[in-house]
Formats: structure tokens, sequence, C-alpha cells
């Protein structure tokens, strides 16, 4: 079902189910600004001193999910998404395709298309549409902004015994301010736990590759986004298919694909989905992750 309504002084959308609803805002974007069990708190993070303005003059961070294009870059990264976007329901009010004028600058299009596919789950489909009239590199960079107090989860790949593999199976990418002594941090056998209220300064880590997949905890629910990995592609930023920027309000869940390079005309997808899930506990323990988060996640994963 969709419906018009008011959220935070912006004119905006409902796509709503049984069991989740997502906010997207009209006068920016492509956004979806509010992602949420029904009934519960918005799982996303809202910038509330940026939220319901628009037309502003530099770019506004405002929080929620929103599409961009690696490797980052002072200039082109940061194009304005401050004005009217375009909406077309598709069939059924089923969901809906957002797009956003072809920015001035750099001749890109963003495109992002949301299709409810179950109760509590999303298929999100991001165009970027090269406009200009030259060639353009670039890799898909798609950026969730989860509210403050979760708990991320970045699962590593299964362990192979010593002596079935040699050679090494990924890399994890620090940025120049990453600090592995913060409590931000929390390593465990199979997965990477980020606990956000525990920052003491801002951080940001890659990894190369894992199963693609990647978890937020909330008391008021879960958000899981999946994407699948290219095996041999280039990736931007040391071959990160994943990256997580954390601050003193946020935390940032960022999937890539390959590095591209697109002549004019031409265009690249990237396809995430999105589940949500009530009353699971936080998985800051091997066992709870092992035994009751990790097994509800891939039970999902065999729907898609």
């Amino acid at each position: 079902m969709i419906r018009s309504l008011s959220f935070k002084g912006w004119k905006a959308l409902a796509l709503t189910t049984a069991q989740a609803e997502l906010i997207i805002p009209l006068e920016i974007g492509p956004r979806v600004i509010s992602c949420a069990l029904r009934g519960g708190p918005n799982l996303f993070c809202v910038v509330e001193a940026e939220a319901g303005k628009k037309g502003e003059k530099d770019w506004k961070i405002r929080g929620g999910h929103r599409l961009w294009y690696a490797p980052e870059h002072p200039v082109r990264t940061y194009q304005l998404d401050n004005s009217p976007i375009t909406v077309t329901k598709l069939k059924g009010d089923q969901g809906v395709k957002l797009a956003q004028a072809a920015e001035t600058k750099t001749g890109m299009q963003k495109t992002v298309t949301i299709e409810t596919i179950g109760p509590s789950t999303f298929r999100v489909t991001h165009v970027l549409e090269n406009q200009s009239m030259w060639d353009v590199e670039l890799a898909p960079w798609v950026v969730t902004v989860m509210a403050h107090d979760s708990y991320s989860v970045i699962p590593y790949n299964p362990k192979i015994p010593h002596g079935e593999a040699l050679l090494p199976d990924y890399v994890l990418v620090p940025w120049t301010y990453t600090d592995f002594s913060d409590k931000i941090w929390d390593f465990h056998r199979d997965y990477l736990g980020v606990e956000a209220t525990l920052a003491a300064q801002k951080q940001k880590l890659g990894i190369t590759s894992f199963p693609g997949w990647v978890a937020n905890w909330q008391p008021g629910g879960t958000f899981v986004k999946q994407w699948a990995l290219t095996p041999g592609a280039t990736y931007p930023d040391f071959g990160s298919t994943f990256e997580t920027f954390a601050c003193d309000f946020m935390t940032e869940l960022e999937s890539l694909g390959p590095l591209v390079k697109l002549a004019p005309g031409q265009a690249v997808t990237h396809v995430e989905h999105w589940g949500l899930f009530a009353d699971l506990p936080k998985p800051d323990t091997d066992a709870v992750f092992t035994k009751k988060f990790r097994p509800a996640i891939e039970k999902w994963l065999k729907t898609l």
C-alpha cells in the first residue's frame, strides 16, 4: 500500500506492508528516510537539524538511505540531492521508482526503485546512468545510515582448517583514522561487531570478501541488507565490497559494486534486498550470533 503523508516537514510517501513501512521524501532525494517495523521506531538515523529542509547550496547528510558512487571525491561525490524527485508508482502499488534529474556538474543520473517482495522484505534497485559526454569510471556505492544506538554485524566467510587452504581469504581495509583500540570494534570468531555507542572518535573500515550481508540490531528491530558480490572483479578502496563508518550520531552500512567504465548513455545497476526482523536478540556474543541471530538471517536469505 502507498499513501501520502508529511514526514518531519517533507511531503512524502509511505510504502507499507503488513509488517513494515518505508517513508520516502518527495522534495529531496532519491532517498528513503525511514525504515521501521509496523508500529516501531525508525531504524534509520535522521539528522533533526536538517529534517524538512530543501534547496540548500551545500550537500546535507540528513540520514536515511541514499545512492552514491565511488571512489569518494570532494566534488563529484557531494553533488546536491536537495531538489524534488520524480516518482512513479509500480503496478499494484507494490513499489515506487524514484528518479533524480541528471547532476549538472557530472551528468550522472541516479534512480532508485523500491519493490515490496514480502511482508518485511524489499528489493531496492539502484541505477547510475552516464548522461555526460565522456566515459566515467565508477562503482555503485549505496549508503544506509542507521540510528546511533545500535549494534552492527559484519559476518566473516566460513572458516577452513589450516592445511586445507593455503592462501588468504579476505582483507580488512582501515582508513587513516581507523583505530582498532577503540571500543567500537567487537572482534569475534565468525563476525565483527560494531558497537556504535562506544565510539570515541570517527571510525571507518572496509572488507574485501565476506558472505554479502550485514545486519544492524536495535531494540526496535533488526535491519539486514544483502547484495551479490562479483568474484574476481575490481572494487574500489583496495578492493572493498563493504564499508562501515561510525561517529557520534550514526552508523553507516555501505555496500559497493565493482568498478565499471560507463560510456555516455550507459548505466550500471546495483541491487540490495532488505529484511526487517522483530525480537532478534542482540548478537554481541558468539553463542547468540551462532545459535539464534545468524540462523534467522540465513533462513531469510534462502527466500530471496
